[in-house]
């Protein structure tokens, strides 16, 4: 709700300061005093773009602020609209009201509302400012901020019932259809979850085939191969053997020779020195230790020569074997190299290339599981899309007759409203996904159709969008009826209506205040008004008056009440406030309310 409008330099108006109530709030005025330079006023703190001309003469820059207060933060409806987009856009304005609610203890259910304070400030050079709770933002932050806080029908394009969003919201919130649609988006979003996991595997079908081929290549290499552990170091070992097997093996038998063979061996004089010590060792004390290590000497020599005799029986020169040998050390080497591996490494990495070819191959089966998942959400979502799509079929007529009565108590009987169900292009779905982008267009996230109003003001003229054929005063009226059929539907809490009465005799003029007094009950409503029937309604009265002071013409705003009221509402009708039979209709009017 608008508590409070200031306004400083701002064409005819030197300063002004006006506090608003809720329910109806009505301005008045003569020709020409300078009612529309508050709407002017209200406009640039919904980010209309400012010029220069606007600016008071002799001031450097023009001020504008308005002050809003927030019901309901904290908890579902309008408040939560508005605490979201904070906390998306302004969070750190959110968070200076929680800790102000902690402050003041009232942290629950129904605690402190906020205030918001929306700034605009032009300067002669054409520059201007916006800012929220004094701090610097974009006219297109402010703009979004302010359009759900206010809400201009006149002769402006600020009306937000022009729009097919909020065409469709409020027919879907004037049936209750909000259920049906959330109910519609959880569908909704489960399956383009899936489905952007399909279309992620199908553009990555490609690269998982050519992978596929690769890993097939290679397993089979080493298939072919098939590597052992240790096989490689043995091999090397045998090379070596078989490459040096003839030296080796002359090498080997000249040792053998010297060590057992030959006269005088190294061994027979071992033993023999051994046998000789021994005698001694019982005859001559303190050579056992010399005995006993010439017997371990003796023993590892025989060792020795076992074993050496052992191995010269295995070196034999095979030129057929060193050939096999090089060959399998060579592929394995070349497998080693490719796969940046060692001997036995190349066994691990056969293993790992099989294990990932199971789960490619296996991929195929996944592909067809997703196709039937993403199948299966999309019936659902195309299910839930034509409940959605009934029920706001069903809802059109209720809406017609209702928006139908309204527009003949505003006198315009001739004015025929409806409802259009604008179906969106197939999306195209047989056995796999064609198309994700054509299903996203004709599932948007409020539904398969577009919802659109439509009117003609006049008989014989076929019904067109609104926008197109609502204009002025008239406009004016049709949001109004508009306004009344959804009134404790809407969320938009103050509503402005420019010259909502232009056209309308005195006749009509009741019913139209009547609807304007009905709607103040679920929204603050500010209407200026040149209708007696309206003013008299109100809850809160401002008058707009022009002086000359001091040679300059000024626009001042004075609150109304009693005596005061009266003679506004008297000088409003024929005869104004020195005539006896106005002041007895004005103090009618204002008794009646």
């Amino acid at each position: 709700m608008l508590t409070e409008l200031t306004i400083r330099d701002l064409a005819l108006i030197e300063s002004a300061s006006l506090s608003f109530q809720g329910a109806l709030n009505v301005i008045t005025g003569e020709t020409g005093a300078g009612k529309s330079l508050l709407i002017d006023a209200l406009e640039l703190l919904l980010g209309r773009r400012a010029r220069s001309g606007l600016i008071r003469a002799g001031a450097e820059r023009a001020r504008v602020e308005g002050r809003f207060i927030v019901q309901g933060l904290g908890r579902t409806g309008y408040g939560a609209l508005v605490e979201k987009w904070l906390a998306d856009q302004l969070p750190e304005v959110l968070e200076e009201w929680r800790e102000e609610r902690e402050f003041h203890g009232t942290d629950g259910e129904g605690g402190l509302d906020l205030e918001l304070i929306l700034t605009r400030t032009l300067s002669r050079d054409g520059r201007s400012s916006a800012h929220i709770n004094h701090r610097p933002v974009t006219q297109k932050v402010m703009r979004e901020l302010a359009s759900q806080l206010v809400e201009i029908h006149g002769q402006n394009d600020h009306q937000r019932l022009f729009e097919a969003a909020e065409q469709r919201a409020l027919l879907d919130t004037f049936g209750g259809l909000d259920d049906t649609l959330a109910g519609y988006r959880e569908r909704r979003a489960v399956w383009l979850e899936e489905a952007q996991r399909l279309e992620e595997f199908e553009s990555q079908e490609a690269d998982r085939l050519e992978r596929l081929d690769l890993l097939r290549f290679q397993i089979s290499e080493l298939s072919d191969l098939a590597p052992q552990n240790g096989e490689v170091l043995g091999l090397q070992e045998e090379r070596e053997l078989l490459r040096h097997a003839g030296e080796l093996s002359t090498e080997l038998g000249g040792i053998l020779g010297s060590l057992s063979e030959h006269d005088e061996a190294a061994l027979d004089r071992v033993r023999l020195a051994e046998r000789q010590l021994e005698q001694w060792r019982g005859r001559v004390p303190g050579l056992d230790d010399a005995a006993a290590s010439l017997r371990e000497v003796s023993a590892h020599l025989e060792d020795a020569v076992a074993n050496l005799v052992s191995f010269a029986d295995g070196v034999e020169a095979n030129p057929q074997r060193l050939e096999m040998v090089e060959e399998r050390l060579s592929s394995l080497e070349r497998l080693m190299r490719k796969f940046r591996t060692d001997g036995d490494g190349l066994a691990q990495k056969h293993a790992e290339l099989g294990e990932e070819l199971s789960t490619l191959e296996s991929a195929q089966l996944d592909r067809d599981q997703l196709l039937d998942d993403v199948a299966r959400k999309r019936a659902g979502v195309e299910e839930a899309a034509a409940r959605l799509s009934q029920g706001r079929a069903e809802l059109i007529p209720r809406l017609r007759e209702a928006v139908h009565s309204g527009l003949e108590e505003l006198g315009l009987p001739n004015a025929e409203f409806d409802v259009a169900l604008l179906s969106r292009e197939e999306g195209h779905v047989d056995g796999e996904l064609q198309s994700l982008s054509s299903d996203r267009k004709h599932f948007g996230e409020s539904g398969a159709e577009d919802v659109q109003f439509l009117l003609a003001a006049n008989p014989g003229e076929s019904t067109s969008p609104l926008r197109e054929v609502a204009s002025g005063g008239e406009a004016a009226r049709i949001m109004l009826a508009l306004r009344g059929a959804l009134a404790v539907k809407q969320s938009t809490p103050t509503l402005i209506f420019d010259e909502v009465d232009a056209g309308v005799g005195g006749r009509l003029g009741p019913q139209v205040a009547a609807h304007l007094q009905g709607l103040g009950a679920v929204h603050q409503i500010l209407c200026v008004t040149h209708l007696a029937p309206i003013a008299a309604r109100a809850s809160h009265h401002l008058r707009v008056a022009k002086s000359v002071e001091e040679g300059r013409t000024r626009t001042r705003v004075q609150a109304l009440a009693g005596d005061d009221r009266m003679a506004e509402v008297a000088d409003m009708i024929s005869g104004g406030r020195d005539q006896a039979t106005a002041l007895a209709e004005a103090r009618r009017l204002l008794a009646a309310q």
